[in-house]
């Protein structure tokens, strides 16, 4: 054996003539097979190195029968990358791959049923499939755990061969296995096939999975998060199915392995689904907040990845950390997405209790160098104040303190946070509006200005000086963003209702409205000028009726996940989607959804909001299309000389209707959609299978305009 680090000097980049004249040259005077080693050993780094050895494939293959473990490990090695290239010349491999299919020796059984099954083409697959049943019921797990693996390599490469085999009964078996690493691989396998769109339906029973907890503690690390994370197909029927499992697998929270402690968690999220036992639940929740608190000691990395989590479990589990806010507080070394991920924490973890506390950790972040993280901290102490009312008075001083600072980002963050403070409490805070316009010059974001100019329309009855203000303002109508061309659109209209009888606001209004329903090309601001400008003409006290209406106050419950949504996604608590806080399949093609199942032992308030998961349907018939078919190539290699079966005609199911002329047909035709799926195709059809290609797509017709009917008013929704 070579030791470690001496093998750097074979990644050197050669020739495929220099490696070809070496293993030729090694065929003479080389009993121990030092040449060949080195040879491959060449070869295969080159292969690392993202070289092209492919012409090699003949000389490579002589050494597969050579007596030596670490030789023929290369060598599968080197048709694992180049086997699915070269299928014409696979069959100088397939003797060898049954021979050592049933040595005597482990390794080679396992590393042949391996490779194999790597090599997705009708030769491999038809020699592989009688080896891979007997590995499965080899006598040594090393096997055993292999070909679990290898069956759902198979399943991939062909479904339907591996389910008339058999293969996924003796999957299911293997759940039994009285090896734990055996059982782990089987279950990787089963849940791998389970979550493909055309695979089989994986449930587990409350036996198996009672068998599967056995084998849990004597597991590696990635078998426990396989064997855990299969506990999602487990339903239970009564409450305490879910609180005896709950209880047993609690101690994996103990776990060194993040991964592990986060499955667990998962895990103990969605049995909590099923539990009627209150005090069960506050003891799971009080067991998860440690381990959660733990993994922030570990890099910045693992650090994110947990606070994401941790955003989504307190949102419905707020009391697993409710206690724990000060461990959140940012640490100066902390890396910017670190920061940012524990201030949103922070806001969720406040309430009266450590309000004071939450509060000057915010008006200290404020006063950082970052200019992202200030901003996020000067929102913060805006959403603190509008969450727990009894710290509003605090947060007020706070932002004044930091607009008097005059830094222009802090100063236009907290007047934008003001001007929901002035929604969320009517009447309370409107002194501070004099100190708010002081600072209206050095305002340049559009965000900032649309709040300030909403304050001054929507408070013009106490502000003397509202009309010069505005028109300030007005000089730079034209040049202004949309958004806050819309906020001095309805701020001057609402000036004129506040003081109709003063001409200088007459003359503003008019300016103004002429501006937006003449000089402006934005469909929205133009639109709202017409409409205040029919509704000023038409009846002002009706306008300002409208206009001027009592706003509601706003809330924090916007900032809330909806529970259904919410109890979905912790289903995927650990994995990519928890960090971006969506459901896989919105992101990852052909990925299967998770939702709660309902049960007899599901709590009301799941049940409630729980969102039905459905599997897409699979084709009833094969669609088969007319002519003659591309030749197999297991027939050409294998050498069969049986007549090829005739082709079957295409059959369709389903004639798509004509496109609508007028609205009337457009309603017929949907009216009578479903009728029409079950009509026969009309005698005589076309031969030519592209004929129909524009109806391939429902109402979507090729370069061909449809009239829009009466029904298609809600086609953005």
């Amino acid at each position: 054996m070579t030791q470690p680090g001496q093998d750097a000097r074979f990644f050197q980049r050669g020739k495929i003539e220099e490696f070809r004249a070496e293993l030729q040259a090694a065929e003479t005077k080389d009993k121990k097979f030092t040449k060949r080693r080195t040879a491959l050993k060449k070869i295969v780094a080159n292969i690392t190195m993202g070289n092209d050895m492919s012409a090699l494939f003949t000389d490579v293959v002589q050494c597969l029968g050579i007596p030596s473990l670490e030789i023929k490990k290369m060598v599968y090695l080197f048709l694992t990358s180049y086997g699915r290239s070269k299928p014409d010349q696979l069959h100088l491999v397939i003797p060898n791959f049954l021979q050592d299919c049933n040595d005597r020796n482990p390794l080679i059984r396992a590393l042949a049923i391996r490779t194999m099954s790597y090599i997705p083409l009708p030769l491999v697959m038809d020699n592989l499939s009688e080896n891979l049943r007997h590995c499965l019921k080899d006598r040594d797990p090393y096997v055993r755990k292999t070909a679990a693996i290898c069956v759902a390599k198979l399943y991939a490469a062909d479904p339907r061969r591996a389910e008339k085999a058999g293969f996924v009964e003796l999957l299911r078996d293997l759940l039994l296995d009285s090896n734990a690493t055996v059982v782990a691989n089987a279950v990787a396998a089963l849940s791998e096939i389970g979550d493909r769109q055309d695979g089989v339906i994986f449930k587990l029973s409350l036996p198996v999975a009672n068998k599967l907890l056995t084998a849990l503690g004597e597991s590696s690390e990635w078998g426990q998060i396989y064997i855990l994370d299969s506990l999602l197909r487990y339903v239970p029927e009564k409450n305490e199915d879910a609180e005896i499992m709950a209880e047993r697998i609690i101690v994996q929270l103990q776990h060194a392995n993040s991964a592990v402690v986060l499955t667990t968690i998962k895990i103990l999220l969605y049995l909590m689904n099923y539990m009627g036992n209150r005090q069960l639940i506050d003891t799971c929740c009080k067991k998860m907040g440690p381990p959660l608190v733990a993994l922030l000691s570990s890099g910045p990395e693992v650090q994110y990845v947990a606070l994401r989590n941790i955003l989504l479990i307190i949102q419905r589990r707020s009391s697993v950390l409710r206690n724990d806010v000060r461990v959140f507080f940012c640490k100066y070394n902390d890396p910017i997405y670190v920061k940012l991920a524990k201030l949103e924490i922070m806001y969720r973890l406040a309430r009266s209790e450590n309000a004071s506390e939450v509060l000057a950790e915010l008006q200290e972040y404020a006063t950082e160098v970052d200019v992202d993280f200030v901003r996020k901290a000067v929102r913060s102490i805006g959403r603190l104040a509008i969450k727990v009312e009894s710290a509003a008075n605090n947060c007020i001083q706070v932002l004044l303190e930091l607009i008097d600072n005059k830094v222009s980002y802090v100063v236009q963050e907290a007047i934008i946070v003001t001007r929901d403070i002035f929604r969320r409490y009517p009447g309370q805070y409107e002194g501070i509006i004099p100190k708010l316009c002081e600072h209206i010059d050095q305002l340049d974001e559009p965000e900032a200005k649309a709040a300030i100019i909403w304050i001054i329309g929507q408070f013009a009855n106490r502000i003397d000086n509202a009309d010069e203000l505005v028109d300030d303002l007005l000089y730079t109508f034209l040049e202004e963003s949309v958004e806050v061309q819309l906020a001095l659109l309805t701020a001057t209209v609402k000036l004129f209702l506040y003081k109709s009888k003063v001409d200088r606001t007459k003359e503003l209004v008019h300016k103004v409205l002429k501006w937006a329903t003449e000089e402006v090309d934005n469909p929205d601001l133009r639109d709202r000028g017409f409409m205040y400008w029919r509704l000023l003409a038409i009846n002002p006290t009706v306008a300002g009726e409208i206009v001027l209406s009592e706003k509601p106050p706003i809330t924090t419950d916007s900032d809330r996940m909806d529970r259904g949504a919410l109890d979905q996604l912790l289903l995927h608590t650990g994995t990519l989607g928890s960090i971006y806080h969506k459901n896989p399949e919105t992101f990852i093609r052909n990925a299967t959804a998770r939702a709660l199942t309902d049960s007899p032992a599901l709590n009301a308030h799941s049940r409630a909001v729980l969102i039905p998961v459905h599997r897409a349907p699979l084709p009833d018939q094969p669609i088969s299309i007319p002519g003659p078919g591309p030749t197999e190539p297991a027939a050409d290699l294998i050498g069969s000389t049986s007549e090829a079966p005739p082709q079957p005609q295409l059959e369709t199911k389903t004639e798509l209707p004509e496109p609508p002329e007028d609205e009337e047909g457009a309603k017929e035709d949907e009216g009578s959609a479903n009728e029409d799926e079950d009509e026969a195709p009309a005698a005589g059809a076309p031969k030519d299978p592209y004929s129909n290609l524009d109806g391939a797509f429902g109402s979507y017709l090729a370069d061909q305009p449809r009239p829009m009917g009466g029904n298609d008013d809600d086609i953005l929704f």
